[in-house]
Protein backbone atom coordinates (compact mmCIF):
# COMPACT_ATOMS: atom_id res chain seq x y z
CA UNK A 1 0.00 0.00 0.00
CA UNK A 2 1.42 3.47 -0.94
CA UNK A 3 1.69 6.06 1.36
CA UNK A 4 2.81 9.67 1.36
CA UNK A 5 4.73 11.73 3.88
CA UNK A 6 5.04 15.49 3.68
CA UNK A 7 7.53 17.73 4.77
CA UNK A 8 7.39 21.83 5.88
CA UNK A 9 10.25 24.05 6.71
CA UNK A 10 10.19 22.60 10.48
CA UNK A 11 9.86 18.92 9.33
CA UNK A 12 12.54 19.15 6.44
CA UNK A 13 15.11 20.39 8.72
CA UNK A 14 14.03 18.10 11.43
CA UNK A 15 14.41 15.22 8.82
CA UNK A 16 18.23 16.43 7.59
CA UNK A 17 19.33 17.22 10.77
CA UNK A 18 18.50 13.33 12.22
CA UNK A 19 20.41 12.45 9.70
CA UNK A 20 17.13 9.98 8.62
CA UNK A 21 16.94 10.99 4.75
CA UNK A 22 20.15 9.13 4.65
CA UNK A 23 18.60 5.50 5.90
CA UNK A 24 16.92 4.45 2.57
CA UNK A 25 18.48 2.85 -0.93
CA UNK A 26 18.55 6.18 -2.43
CA UNK A 27 18.87 9.94 -1.19
CA UNK A 28 15.11 12.23 -1.60
CA UNK A 29 17.00 15.26 -0.82
CA UNK A 30 20.66 16.34 0.22
CA UNK A 31 21.40 18.46 3.33
CA UNK A 32 22.72 21.80 1.33
CA UNK A 33 19.35 21.10 -0.90
CA UNK A 34 17.15 20.65 2.19
CA UNK A 35 19.12 23.82 3.90
CA UNK A 36 18.20 26.10 0.82
CA UNK A 37 14.99 24.85 0.37
CA UNK A 38 14.31 26.29 4.24
CA UNK A 39 15.99 29.41 3.65
CA UNK A 40 13.57 30.24 0.59
CA UNK A 41 12.24 33.49 1.68
CA UNK A 42 9.43 32.57 -0.46
CA UNK A 43 8.28 29.61 1.30
CA UNK A 44 6.38 29.91 4.61
CA UNK A 45 5.91 27.92 7.38
CA UNK A 46 3.58 25.29 6.08
CA UNK A 47 4.28 24.86 2.75
CA UNK A 48 5.30 21.66 1.63
CA UNK A 49 8.58 21.33 1.16
CA UNK A 50 9.06 17.44 -0.36
CA UNK A 51 6.75 14.98 -0.31
CA UNK A 52 8.07 10.79 -0.10
CA UNK A 53 6.05 8.16 -1.38
CA UNK A 54 6.51 4.52 0.90
CA UNK A 55 5.64 1.46 -0.60
CA UNK A 56 5.15 -0.62 2.92
CA UNK A 57 7.91 0.83 4.80
CA UNK A 58 10.21 1.14 2.17
CA UNK A 59 10.97 4.49 -0.10
CA UNK A 60 9.73 4.31 -3.21
CA UNK A 61 10.19 7.98 -4.94
CA UNK A 62 9.77 11.90 -3.88
CA UNK A 63 8.63 14.97 -5.12
CA UNK A 64 9.95 18.68 -4.27
CA UNK A 65 8.45 21.43 -4.46
CA UNK A 66 9.78 24.76 -4.60
CA UNK A 67 7.70 27.96 -3.66
CA UNK A 68 7.45 30.98 -5.13
CA UNK A 69 4.97 33.64 -5.98
CA UNK A 70 4.29 36.13 -8.70
CA UNK A 71 2.97 39.92 -7.46
CA UNK A 72 -1.01 40.83 -8.57
CA UNK A 73 -2.53 43.71 -7.62
CA UNK A 74 0.06 44.07 -5.11
CA UNK A 75 -0.82 41.18 -3.65
CA UNK A 76 1.13 38.14 -2.96
CA UNK A 77 0.35 35.05 -5.47
CA UNK A 78 1.53 31.67 -4.06
CA UNK A 79 2.70 28.86 -6.41
CA UNK A 80 5.14 25.82 -6.21
CA UNK A 81 7.79 24.51 -9.08
CA UNK A 82 8.11 20.98 -9.43
CA UNK A 83 11.80 20.85 -8.61
CA UNK A 84 12.43 16.95 -8.54
CA UNK A 85 10.51 14.12 -9.16
CA UNK A 86 11.73 10.27 -9.05
CA UNK A 87 10.26 7.01 -8.84
CA UNK A 88 12.69 3.68 -8.41
CA UNK A 89 12.63 0.96 -10.52
CA UNK A 90 11.62 -1.35 -8.24
CA UNK A 91 8.29 0.26 -7.90
CA UNK A 92 7.46 1.40 -11.32
CA UNK A 93 4.35 0.72 -12.26
CA UNK A 94 2.26 1.53 -9.44
CA UNK A 95 1.28 4.96 -10.15
CA UNK A 96 3.16 6.37 -7.49
CA UNK A 97 4.71 9.40 -9.98
CA UNK A 98 0.83 9.77 -10.31
CA UNK A 99 0.10 10.34 -6.32
CA UNK A 100 3.15 12.32 -5.62
CA UNK A 101 1.57 14.60 -8.28
CA UNK A 102 -1.88 14.53 -7.20
CA UNK A 103 -0.50 14.95 -3.31
CA UNK A 104 1.63 18.36 -4.90
CA UNK A 105 -1.97 19.55 -6.74
CA UNK A 106 -3.80 19.00 -3.81
CA UNK A 107 -0.94 20.83 -1.67
CA UNK A 108 -1.02 23.99 -3.74
CA UNK A 109 -4.52 23.79 -4.61
CA UNK A 110 -3.59 23.22 -8.38
CA UNK A 111 -0.84 25.99 -8.38
CA UNK A 112 2.15 24.07 -10.22
CA UNK A 113 4.26 25.00 -12.46
CA UNK A 114 7.56 22.80 -14.18
CA UNK A 115 10.25 24.14 -16.40
CA UNK A 116 13.72 22.50 -17.89
CA UNK A 117 11.51 19.00 -17.75
CA UNK A 118 13.35 15.76 -19.29
CA UNK A 119 11.54 14.30 -22.22
CA UNK A 120 10.30 11.14 -20.42
CA UNK A 121 9.10 13.93 -17.65
CA UNK A 122 6.86 15.71 -20.36
CA UNK A 123 5.67 12.64 -21.49
CA UNK A 124 4.01 12.01 -18.16
CA UNK A 125 3.16 15.37 -17.85
CA UNK A 126 1.01 15.17 -20.89
CA UNK A 127 -0.43 11.98 -20.42
CA UNK A 128 -2.16 13.09 -17.05
CA UNK A 129 -3.61 15.99 -18.97
CA UNK A 130 -3.80 18.69 -16.32
CA UNK A 131 -0.83 20.81 -17.83
CA UNK A 132 -0.88 23.60 -20.37
CA UNK A 133 2.00 24.95 -22.27
CA UNK A 134 2.66 28.83 -22.01
CA UNK A 135 4.75 30.91 -24.36
CA UNK A 136 7.99 29.27 -24.32
CA UNK A 137 11.26 31.05 -24.04
CA UNK A 138 13.81 31.33 -27.44
CA UNK A 139 17.31 31.97 -26.24
CA UNK A 140 20.82 30.87 -27.82
CA UNK A 141 23.75 28.56 -26.73
CA UNK A 142 27.18 30.31 -27.53
CA UNK A 143 30.41 28.11 -28.45
CA UNK A 144 34.15 29.48 -27.55
CA UNK A 145 35.49 26.02 -27.34
CA UNK A 146 35.52 23.06 -29.55
CA UNK A 147 34.88 19.57 -28.07
CA UNK A 148 34.51 17.33 -31.22
CA UNK A 149 35.74 14.29 -29.39
CA UNK A 150 32.46 14.16 -27.21
CA UNK A 151 29.89 15.76 -29.64
CA UNK A 152 30.69 14.14 -33.05
CA UNK A 153 30.50 10.11 -31.47
CA UNK A 154 27.74 10.97 -29.01
CA UNK A 155 25.54 11.96 -32.16
CA UNK A 156 27.00 9.94 -34.58
CA UNK A 157 28.13 6.26 -32.70
CA UNK A 158 30.26 4.97 -35.56
CA UNK A 159 32.86 7.94 -35.39
CA UNK A 160 34.33 6.66 -32.18
CA UNK A 161 37.28 4.89 -33.53
CA UNK A 162 38.18 8.01 -34.89
CA UNK A 163 37.70 9.96 -30.98
CA UNK A 164 41.50 10.63 -30.87
CA UNK A 165 41.68 12.15 -33.57
CA UNK A 166 38.90 14.79 -33.07
CA UNK A 167 40.31 14.68 -29.35
CA UNK A 168 43.98 16.25 -30.99
CA UNK A 169 41.50 18.69 -33.47
CA UNK A 170 40.19 20.12 -30.03
CA UNK A 171 43.82 20.41 -28.52
CA UNK A 172 44.90 22.34 -31.58
CA UNK A 173 41.79 24.35 -32.00
CA UNK A 174 41.70 25.38 -28.65
CA UNK A 175 45.37 25.91 -27.70
CA UNK A 176 45.04 28.69 -30.53
CA UNK A 177 41.81 30.08 -28.87
CA UNK A 178 43.89 30.31 -25.28
CA UNK A 179 46.96 32.03 -26.87
CA UNK A 180 44.39 34.87 -28.42
CA UNK A 181 42.63 34.90 -25.30
CA UNK A 182 46.16 35.65 -23.45
CA UNK A 183 45.91 38.71 -25.10
CA UNK A 184 42.85 39.90 -23.35
CA UNK A 185 42.53 43.29 -22.22
CA UNK A 186 40.13 44.61 -19.76
CA UNK A 187 36.93 46.22 -21.25
CA UNK A 188 37.87 50.33 -21.31
CA UNK A 189 34.97 51.28 -18.36
CA UNK A 190 34.83 50.38 -14.99
CA UNK A 191 33.26 47.07 -13.96
CA UNK A 192 33.15 45.30 -10.58
CA UNK A 193 32.48 41.68 -10.26
CA UNK A 194 31.18 40.82 -6.08
CA UNK A 195 30.12 37.71 -4.37
CA UNK A 196 26.61 38.90 -3.43
CA UNK A 197 24.57 41.56 -4.46
CA UNK A 198 25.74 44.76 -2.33
CA UNK A 199 23.90 47.74 -1.04
CA UNK A 200 24.66 49.82 -4.14
CA UNK A 201 22.81 47.17 -6.01
CA UNK A 202 20.03 46.99 -3.95
CA UNK A 203 18.56 50.57 -4.60
CA UNK A 204 19.44 49.93 -7.81
CA UNK A 205 17.03 46.76 -8.61
CA UNK A 206 14.35 48.50 -6.50
CA UNK A 207 13.80 50.52 -9.66
CA UNK A 208 13.04 47.12 -11.95
CA UNK A 209 10.07 44.71 -11.64
CA UNK A 210 11.43 41.21 -11.37
CA UNK A 211 10.40 37.86 -9.74
CA UNK A 212 13.37 38.19 -7.77
CA UNK A 213 14.47 40.97 -5.57
CA UNK A 214 18.00 41.57 -3.93
CA UNK A 215 17.57 38.98 -1.02
CA UNK A 216 15.99 36.18 -2.84
CA UNK A 217 19.14 36.79 -5.52
CA UNK A 218 21.70 36.64 -2.86
CA UNK A 219 20.13 33.36 -0.86
CA UNK A 220 20.19 31.72 -4.19
CA UNK A 221 24.36 32.63 -3.88
CA UNK A 222 24.83 31.75 -0.20
CA UNK A 223 22.63 28.86 -0.36
CA UNK A 224 22.88 26.41 -3.90
CA UNK A 225 21.66 23.47 -4.77
CA UNK A 226 24.83 22.04 -6.17
CA UNK A 227 28.48 22.83 -3.72
CA UNK A 228 31.58 23.18 -5.37
CA UNK A 229 34.31 20.10 -5.28
CA UNK A 230 33.27 17.47 -3.80
CA UNK A 231 32.63 14.11 -5.78
CA UNK A 232 28.45 13.57 -6.86
CA UNK A 233 26.65 10.93 -4.39
CA UNK A 234 25.81 8.17 -6.28
CA UNK A 235 22.67 7.58 -3.70
CA UNK A 236 21.01 11.10 -5.37
CA UNK A 237 19.96 11.06 -8.97
CA UNK A 238 20.03 15.03 -9.19
CA UNK A 239 22.82 17.54 -9.52
CA UNK A 240 24.64 18.05 -6.05
CA UNK A 241 28.30 19.06 -6.82
CA UNK A 242 30.46 19.53 -9.39
CA UNK A 243 34.22 20.78 -9.81
CA UNK A 244 33.30 24.23 -10.80
CA UNK A 245 30.14 25.95 -9.07
CA UNK A 246 30.29 29.70 -9.25
CA UNK A 247 28.23 32.57 -9.01
CA UNK A 248 29.02 35.89 -10.01
CA UNK A 249 27.43 39.55 -9.41
CA UNK A 250 28.85 41.64 -12.10
CA UNK A 251 28.20 45.81 -12.01
CA UNK A 252 28.48 48.11 -14.92
CA UNK A 253 29.24 51.52 -14.72
CA UNK A 254 28.89 54.45 -17.39
CA UNK A 255 31.39 57.28 -17.98
CA UNK A 256 29.92 59.42 -15.53
CA UNK A 257 30.32 56.20 -12.97
CA UNK A 258 26.50 55.73 -12.84
CA UNK A 259 25.75 52.36 -11.96
CA UNK A 260 23.80 51.49 -15.23
CA UNK A 261 23.56 47.23 -15.43
CA UNK A 262 23.77 44.51 -13.24
CA UNK A 263 23.56 41.08 -13.43
CA UNK A 264 23.76 37.75 -11.62
CA UNK A 265 26.22 34.97 -14.29
CA UNK A 266 26.27 31.25 -13.15
CA UNK A 267 29.46 29.18 -14.48
CA UNK A 268 28.89 25.69 -14.13
CA UNK A 269 32.03 23.36 -15.55
CA UNK A 270 32.87 25.84 -17.87
CA UNK A 271 29.52 26.52 -18.76
CA UNK A 272 28.54 30.30 -18.34
CA UNK A 273 24.29 31.45 -18.14
CA UNK A 274 22.65 34.75 -17.46
CA UNK A 275 19.70 34.35 -14.74
CA UNK A 276 19.57 37.92 -14.18
CA UNK A 277 19.97 41.12 -15.63
CA UNK A 278 18.78 44.62 -14.41
CA UNK A 279 19.62 47.43 -17.03
CA UNK A 280 18.50 50.74 -17.42
CA UNK A 281 20.88 51.34 -20.64
CA UNK A 282 21.68 49.52 -24.01
CA UNK A 283 23.24 46.34 -22.69
CA UNK A 284 26.32 46.89 -24.88
CA UNK A 285 28.73 47.26 -22.17
CA UNK A 286 27.83 43.97 -20.36
CA UNK A 287 28.07 42.37 -24.09
CA UNK A 288 32.09 43.45 -24.11
CA UNK A 289 32.06 42.28 -20.59
CA UNK A 290 30.77 39.38 -21.11
CA UNK A 291 33.24 38.45 -24.29
CA UNK A 292 36.24 39.69 -21.37
CA UNK A 293 34.99 37.13 -19.09
CA UNK A 294 34.07 34.08 -21.34
CA UNK A 295 38.29 34.51 -22.22
CA UNK A 296 39.75 34.95 -19.01
CA UNK A 297 37.79 31.72 -17.68
CA UNK A 298 37.90 29.94 -20.51
CA UNK A 299 34.25 28.97 -21.11
CA UNK A 300 32.71 26.86 -23.29
CA UNK A 301 28.97 27.87 -23.62
CA UNK A 302 26.78 30.31 -23.29
CA UNK A 303 23.34 29.21 -22.80
CA UNK A 304 21.36 33.08 -22.56
CA UNK A 305 17.82 33.41 -22.76
CA UNK A 306 18.22 37.32 -22.08
CA UNK A 307 16.54 38.50 -26.01
CA UNK A 308 17.72 42.00 -25.83
CA UNK A 309 21.45 40.63 -24.75
CA UNK A 310 20.79 37.90 -27.51
CA UNK A 311 20.34 40.93 -30.04
CA UNK A 312 23.10 42.94 -28.80
CA UNK A 313 25.46 39.96 -29.29
CA UNK A 314 24.10 39.54 -32.92
CA UNK A 315 24.89 42.83 -33.35
CA UNK A 316 28.52 42.43 -32.06
CA UNK A 317 31.51 42.20 -34.20
CA UNK A 318 33.87 41.82 -31.15
CA UNK A 319 31.94 38.62 -29.35
CA UNK A 320 34.32 35.67 -29.43
CA UNK A 321 31.84 33.11 -29.95
CA UNK A 322 32.49 30.21 -32.96
CA UNK A 323 29.20 29.17 -33.50
CA UNK A 324 25.47 29.37 -31.85
CA UNK A 325 22.42 27.59 -32.57
CA UNK A 326 18.90 28.41 -31.27
CA UNK A 327 17.40 26.71 -28.00
CA UNK A 328 13.80 27.22 -26.29
CA UNK A 329 12.82 26.53 -22.93
CA UNK A 330 9.29 25.33 -22.41
CA UNK A 331 7.07 25.82 -19.43
CA UNK A 332 4.19 24.14 -17.92
CA UNK A 333 1.19 25.66 -15.64
CA UNK A 334 -1.44 23.27 -14.01
CA UNK A 335 -4.68 24.24 -15.36
CA UNK A 336 -5.81 25.47 -12.00
CA UNK A 337 -2.92 27.94 -11.94
CA UNK A 338 -3.77 29.27 -15.07
CA UNK A 339 -7.32 29.36 -13.89
CA UNK A 340 -6.03 31.26 -10.79
CA UNK A 341 -4.22 34.40 -12.79
CA UNK A 342 -5.87 37.12 -14.38
CA UNK A 343 -6.61 36.37 -18.48
CA UNK A 344 -3.71 38.98 -19.47
CA UNK A 345 -1.34 37.46 -16.89
CA UNK A 346 2.40 37.80 -18.51
CA UNK A 347 4.77 35.68 -15.68
CA UNK A 348 7.50 37.84 -17.48
CA UNK A 349 9.86 34.90 -16.50
CA UNK A 350 14.38 36.10 -16.85
CA UNK A 351 16.46 33.29 -17.25
CA UNK A 352 16.87 32.22 -13.79
CA UNK A 353 13.26 32.19 -12.72
CA UNK A 354 11.83 28.60 -11.15
CA UNK A 355 15.00 26.40 -9.99
CA UNK A 356 16.77 27.30 -13.37
CA UNK A 357 19.04 29.53 -11.45
CA UNK A 358 19.93 26.78 -8.91
CA UNK A 359 22.08 24.61 -10.92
Amino acid sequence: MIRLKTFNKKQLEAFVSSGDYKQYDFLPITRHRAVSHISNPKANEDQTLLILAFDDDKLAGYLGCFPDHFMTDGKAFCYAWLSTLFISNEFRGKKIAQSLLNKAFKEYQGNIAITEFTKEAESLYNKIGVFRYIKPKHGKKYYFRTDLAQIIPSKKPQTKPLKSIFRLADSVINTLISVKSSFVQNPGFRFEILDQVDQESKIFLSNFKSNRNAEEINGIISHPWVLEGGSQDEKYLFSSYSEQFRYFWIKIFSENNELVTCSLLLLRDGHLKIPYVFSKAVPDRLIDFLGYFILKNKVITLTSYQTDVNRRIENSKKFPAIHKRDIERRYMFHRDLIAHLPGSFDPGFQDGDGDCAMT
